[in-house]
C-alpha cells in the first residue's frame, strides 16, 4: 500500500516547525527519522494532511553534557549509540539503543522520535521513564519541560500539545559506580519486544545500593516504572540486594496491567518480566561491583 497524499514541509528552525503545527493543528504530524511514522502511513494505519519534517533543523541535533546528558531530539540513534560521551555519562542509554530494530533503522531513527512516538514496546521511552529524564518541548507560545513520569499517557499518546515539538531529552548523570543492562524477549532479533527491561544500579562507597532504575517495555499500554522493585533494593548491601532479587522481580511483575494481544497473553508477559528483571538487575549489580559476567 501507499500513504495517502500529504503536504511535506521542511522548516529550518524550531519556531517555524511550531508555527506550522499551530497552523494545521491535528492535521499535521512531526516527521523526524520516519522509521515508525512512514510504515504506519504506508499501511494506512493513520493519515495526516501535513508532515512537518524537522530533519533540517540544526538546533535539534547534538549531544552535550553540563550536569545532565542532553541529546537533541533529532540526533540519530546510531550517533548516540556510538558516542563515548553517552556511554560514559548514562550507560543505560548506550545499552538500550542497540536493541532498537536493526542498524539501518538506527541510522535514520532519532532519539527524540522514538520517545515522542511513545510506542510502549520501544526501549528509549522506558529508559527515559526509569532514569527520570526531562523532556524539553517548544510550541507556538514558548517552551516548557515535562518530566518523563508525566509524558507517556497511552499507546502512541503523550502530553505534547498539537503545536508542540520535542526538542531535547536530558538524562541525569549518576556519579557513583554503576552498572546497566537491557534484557528483552522478541520473536526475532530486531522485532519489537514482547517484554523487556532496562535496569541501572548505582553503588555508594560502602557498597550499598544508592539508586536503582527499572523500566519495563512491551508489557502494558505505556512504559512502566518498577517502583516497588527499586524501593526493595535501595539501601541494601550488594549481598542483601542479590538475595532479594527474586522477590523484587516478582514485585515488578505485579506493578502493571499486562496487555493481551496476538503476540502474547498478559500472564505470559508477567512471567517473562519476572525473569527479565532478575537477570537484568543481576547483571547491573555485578557490573557496578566490578564483577565481569
Amino acid at each position: 500500500m501507499k500513504a495517502a497524499p500529504f503536504d511535506h514541509h521542511a522548516p529550518e528552525s524550531v519556531a517555524d516547525a511550531a508555527a506550522l503545527l499551530a497552523e494545521h493543528g491535528d492535521e499535521a504530524k512531526v516527521l523526524a527519522g520516519g522509521q515508525s511514522l512512514l510504515p504506519m502511513l504506508a499501511m494506512r494505519l493513520t493519515r495526516f494532511e501535513h508532515l512537518v519534517d524537522v530533519s533540517r533543523v540544526p538546533e535539534l541535533h547534538g549531544i552535550t553534557t553540563d550536569g545532565d546528558l542532553r541529546i537533541g531530539a533529532s540526533t540519530p540513534q546510531a550517533v548516540a549509540e556510538h558516542d563515548p560521551v553517552v556511554a560514559d555519562a548514562v550507560p543505560l542509554v548506550a545499552r538500550a539503543i542497540p536493541h532498537i530494530g536493526h542498524f539501518q533503522i538506527r541510522n535514520r531513527g532519532t532519539v527524540g522520535g522514538s520517545i515522542a512516538h511513545a510506542d510502549p514496546a520501544s526501549e528509549l521511552p522506558a529508559v527515559a521513564l526509569a532514569l527520570d529524564a526531562v523532556l524539553e518541548v517548544a510550541g507556538a507560545t514558548g517552551t516548557r519541560e515535562i518530566a518523563a513520569t508525566d509524558f507517556f499517557e497511552g499507546t502512541w499518546s503523550t502530553a505534547l500539545a498539537d503545536d508542540e515539538i520535542l526538542t531535547g531529552v536530558r538524562f541525569p548523570v549518576w556519579t557513583g559506580r554503576q552498572g546497566a543492562a537491557v534484557r528483552e524477549v522478541a520473536r526475532r532479533s530486531g522485532d519489537f519486544a514482547i517484554a523487556g527491561v532496562a535496569a541501572a544500579v548505582e553503588l555508594d562507597a560502602a557498597d550499598r545500593v544508592a539508586r536503582v532504575a527499572v523500566g519495563l517495555f512491551g508489557v502494558a499500554s505505556t512504559p512502566v516504572r518498577a517502583s516497588a522493585t527499586e524501593a526493595a533494593l535501595t539501601g541494601a548491601s550488594v549481598a542483601e540486594a542479590t538475595a532479594a532479587l527474586a522477590d523484587a522481580a516478582l514485585a515488578a511483575a505485579d506493578g502493571f496491567d499486562a496487555v493481551d494481544d496476538l503476540h502474547a497473553t498478559g500472564a505470559y508477559r508477567r512471567r517473562v518480566t519476572t525473569h527479565l528483571v532478575q537477570t537484568a538487575l543481576t547483571a547491573a549489580i555485578q557490573e557496578a561491583s566490578g564483577v565481569r559476567a
